[in-house]
């Protein structure tokens, strides 16, 4: 089975998984060299340390009885994203809405602001700029197709 092949299936079987708890979805798979598989996931509230070890011991199960990888041999990592990895899915944007992105458009240009919406098309996000009397909000309909990179700016 070549490496798409397995990605889909993995894919498939920690949809499955999922099928029970609407709260999470899966954010990507990735096999790399020597069978090192990634499975991150999320959760509309986060998800904890707990949920990705349960979500790892039964997919781990399920890949050995299927046997994906016939001579048995691979290693499983189930995590979250990360704060520093890229926003993918609408469902990501939506529960992100109130923080602060850091957006690069498909134009090459970096805006910097608060995520105020999102939906099936796109993202509204406020950027402020200027201080005092030159303080202004500036409003950006961003659409999915112009978004290069979005990632959650973590605000201390």
């Amino acid at each position: 089975m070549a490496t798409e092949e397995k990605v889909q299936e993995i894919t498939k079987l920690v949809e499955t998984l999922l099928e029970a708890e609407p709260a999470y979805f899966i954010v990507g798979v990735g096999i790399r060299p020597i069978s090192n598989i990634s499975v991150f996931i999320d959760g509309d509230s986060g998800v904890t340390i707990e949920k990705c070890v349960r979500i790892n011991k039964s997919l781990y199960k399920v890949i050995v009885e299927t046997a994906i990888f016939p001579d048995g041999e691979f290693s499983l990592v189930v995590s979250s994203p990360g704060i520093d990895e890229p926003l993918k899915l609408t469902r990501q944007y939506i529960k992100n809405i109130g923080r602060k992105l850091e957006v690069e458009t498909t134009e090459g240009a970096e805006i910097e602001g608060k995520l105020i919406a999102a939906d099936h098309a796109g993202i509204e996000l406020d950027e402020e700029k200027g201080k005092g009397k030159k303080f202004e909000t500036i409003k950006h309909f961003i659409l999915f197709d112009q978004i290069k990179s979005a990632k959650v700016k973590v605000v201390f």
